[in-house]
This record gives structure tokens, C-alpha cells and sequence, in this order.
């Protein structure tokens, strides 16, 4: 019967509390900011716990509860901080500032992690399929803090796990840093699976997490790299420098012609420069008016229109050889 009991209180349990938001309005506005982020951040997600037969019993409630008032000098009330790149690359001298867990604490610690969310697992279930209630909230929001905390202090004492198994790992071709990134989430998740009753040290199974989101990573790279072979280097990037080239030239060419066309003693023939002034919309003053069609000119200078674009072929023939000219010697 015991065995039976105990059997039935283990494992992973979840409940979704997203009903309760459901005519909750009234009770959400009269939070502040803050409380209110969180209660929906609860309560719009799956809660989900790993169970223990000590959360069933009232000696276990009762020393757990203990548990919560009781203070351990060696284990850190601080926030846990994921650590910064820069620091993992310090190397060996950063993991003293970490202190290792003994059994006892770790054991003590997942059980108070898994109990509070036990307890906000309970709260929604005894108010399933009705929506929140004012007293309901100030026991959600106790039973939360007490959550982060256990897990800030877990992670805390275990992130020099991520820098150990991310040197040991040795993979070539693997960026480090995203090694630690990969590293950081797979210890977090590994934290919120890790059942402590089994008498597992969390170290053996959170360091098989690791490796395996190594695992990916190296994956993902070599198919990234299969796509793409060759890495961005900005020193190798295309300039514009004979885009750039392309249209100081094309600038220069227009001040010229505009130069050559405005000048009398140019190569060209009045008629000529009228022409091509007339044509291509080329004015020293301004480039506001449009082309004409050689019908249009012919009817300005009283020729027709083949006649008009043998003019014009003669003058271009003439600003082509002139504008080579000042290019090749300017």
C-alpha cells in the first residue's frame, strides 16, 4: 500500500491555469505593474512540478514549510546570474566565487523548488474551470518568490558546470561562446526536470544535458557551414569604389559637356550645340527642361527631322573625341 502510494506520487505533473484569467479582469486591474506581469505569467503558462511523497504527508508539509523560515549561512541568498562571457574566459579563477552544494543542501534545495510549485499547482487546481480570486493571489505570488529563489540558488551553485564540461568538450570549429549559451539553457531545463529523490547527484544528470546541447550546436554549425563554406569577414566584403569612380566620372562627364556645349569657341558648330542642347535636355543654367524629339527640333531650326540626327551624330562623334581627350590628360 505504501509502495502503492509512493509510486503514484512521483514523476513530472502539469495543469494548465490560463482558465482562471477568464473573467479575472476585475481582480488583475486592481494589482499593480509588477504583480499583475507575474500572476499572468503564471497562470498563461503550463505549471508544472516534480513530485515527492513528502508534499502528501503532514510531517513532510511540516518540515518543508520548516524548511522555508530556516536559513543556511553557506548557500547564497543572492539572484542567481547567468555569468557573462568575458568572465568565462577568465578560465579556473572564476569558479571559486561558486560554491559547490553538499547532498543534503541540494536535496533540501529541490524539494523547496518543486514544493512551491506544488503548492501554486494546488491553488489553481482547487480553483479549476473558476476565475481568480483576491485572496488567491498574494498566496500565488509567496509561493513564486520562494520558487525563484530555490532555483536562483541552484543555478547559482551549479554554473561552473557549463565552463567545465564547455572546455572539456573540445569541439572543432564550434564558437565558445555559444557553447555557454547552449550550456546555460540545457543546465536551467535540466534544473526543472532533475527529480532528487532518485538519489542522483544533479551534477551526473545535468553534465548529460550539457553535452547533448554541445551536441547540437556542433550539428547546427557543420550544417550552417555545409550551406554556407565561406564565414562573413567584413575585410573581404566588395567595396564601391568603382561605383563610387563610375559616377564621379558620369559627374564630371555632364560639367563637361555642359562646359563644351556653353563654350563658343568649341568644336562644335552653333548649330550643333543647339542641337544637342535641344536633344538631351544639356543647359548650363539648369536641367529642368525635357528632351525634345527630332521632329521638335527640326521645327526650332527649320530642317527636318533626318536632318536633325545627322547633326546630331556629326556633334556627338566631336563631344566623344573632346571628352576622351579630357579624361585621358585630366
Amino acid at each position: 500500500m505504501i509502495a502503492e502510494a509512493k509510486k503514484k506520487y512521483v514523476g513530472i505533473k502539469t495543469i494548465d491555469g490560463s482558465r482562471l484569467l477568464t473573467g479575472a479582469k476585475r481582480v488583475l486591474d486592481r494589482l499593480d505593474f509588477d504583480d499583475r506581469a507575474i500572476i499572468e505569467k503564471i497562470l498563461s503558462e503550463p505549471v508544472e512540478f516534480v513530485d515527492n511523497p513528502a508534499f502528501h504527508t503532514a510531517a513532510g508539509k511540516a518540515n518543508l514549510e520548516k524548511s522555508f523560515e530556516a536559513i543556511d549561512p553557506e548557500i547564497s541568498k543572492s539572484e542567481a546570474r547567468l555569468l557573462p562571457i568575458d568572465i568565462f574566459e577568465q578560465g579556473e579563477k572564476v569558479l571559486g566565487n561558486f560554491k559547490p552544494l553538499k547532498n543534503e543542501q541540494e536535496v533540501t534545495l529541490f524539494l523547496k523548488l518543486n514544493y512551491a510549485r506544488y503548492r501554486i499547482y494546488k491553488l489553481i487546481k482547487e480553483r479549476e474551470n473558476k476565475p481568480l480570486t483576491m485572496t488567491m493571489v498574494p498566496q500565488v505570488l509567496r509561493w513564486r518568490k520562494e520558487e525563484l529563489l530555490a532555483r536562483s540558488q541552484i543555478t547559482q551553485a551549479n554554473i561552473p558546470l557549463v565552463l567545465a564540461m564547455a572546455k572539456r568538450s573540445k569541439l572543432v570549429g564550434v564558437d565558445f561562446t555559444e557553447l555557454i549559451s547552449e550550456g546555460n539553457m540545457a543546465l536551467l531545463r535540466s534544473i526543472d526536470k532533475f527529480d532528487a529523490s532518485r538519489g542522483f547527484k544533479f551534477s551526473t544528470y545535468a553534465c548529460r544535458a550539457i553535452i547533448k546541447s554541445f551536441a547540437r550546436v556542433a550539428l547546427r554549425t557543420n550544417r550552417y557551414r555545409g550551406r554556407f563554406p565561406v564565414e562573413f569577414d567584413p575585410d573581404l566584403e566588395k567595396g564601391d569604389f568603382i561605383e563610387q569612380r563610375r559616377e564621379d566620372t558620369k559627374i564630371y562627364c555632364m560639367d563637361r559637356l555642359r562646359d563644351i556645349l556653353g563654350n563658343e569657341t568649341s568644336e562644335l558648330s552653333d548649330v550643333e550645340r543647339r542641337v544637342l542642347q535641344a536633344r538631351f535636355a544639356i543647359h548650363k543654367d539648369t536641367e529642368q527642361e525635357k528632351p525634345m524629339t527630332l521632329e521638335q527640333v527640326g521645327h526650332v531650326i527649320g530642317v527636318t527631322k533626318e536632318r536633325v540626327r545627322q547633326i546630331q551624330n556629326k556633334a556627338l562623334k566631336k563631344l566623344r573625341s573632346t571628352l576622351e581627350d579630357s579624361i585621358l590628360t585630366g
